[in-house]
């Protein structure tokens, strides 16, 4: 697993590459770092530790915790349901992008970077990456995002103030 030494590494990268960088708030920064330093976990169904590894939705509840002190829910689903609605032309790093991986439900979630570029946790046998949103099967299964609200991010448990535990 890298350490934080090589997240610090990637996130500069992703800094210097990204248009959008300045638009990188404090707890974006926090958030991407955390999530990158968790590359190469490993996937597991219901997992929401680096020690049992992750599902997509355990991976982000896990992220957000650790950089934001949020708690949020377990599942795709509910997450696309928190926060505001963004359209995918106004993506900043840190929002929540979701997928139809499962018929015509939401079913997938992962951390938005920049760039078209996403951090998840995405299958058995899968370790927690950094994709693209545009190839083939990733991009023809969008559905939408949210950005978490700002004014829920000093809520120490926003999934029991929305009721979606």
């Amino acid at each position: 697993m890298p350490n934080d030494t090589d997240a610090q590494a990637s996130i500069q990268t992703l800094t210097t590459t990204d248009d959008d960088q300045e638009n990188w708030s404090d707890r974006a920064r926090e958030v991407l770092v955390n999530a990158l330093s968790l590359t190469g976990v490993k996937y597991k169904y219901g997992g929401n530790t680096p020690e049992t590894g992750f599902d997509c939705s355990g991976f982000v509840r896990y992220v957000f915790n650790q950089a934001a002190s949020l708690t949020l829910p377990h599942s795709a689903l509910a997450l696309s349901q928190m926060g505001k609605a963004i359209p995918k032309g106004e993506l900043k790093p840190g929002d929540l992008v979701f997928f139809k991986t499962i018929k015509n439900a939401v079913s997938h979630v992962g951390i938005y970077m920049g760039n078209n570029r996403f951090i998840h946790s995405p299958s058995t046998g899968g370790q927690v990456r950094v994709e693209s949103m545009q190839t083939g099967y990733w991009a023809t299964r969008f559905s939408g995002a949210q950005r978490l609200d700002d004014a829920k991010t000093d809520t120490k448990n926003v999934a029991n103030e929305l009721s979606l535990q």
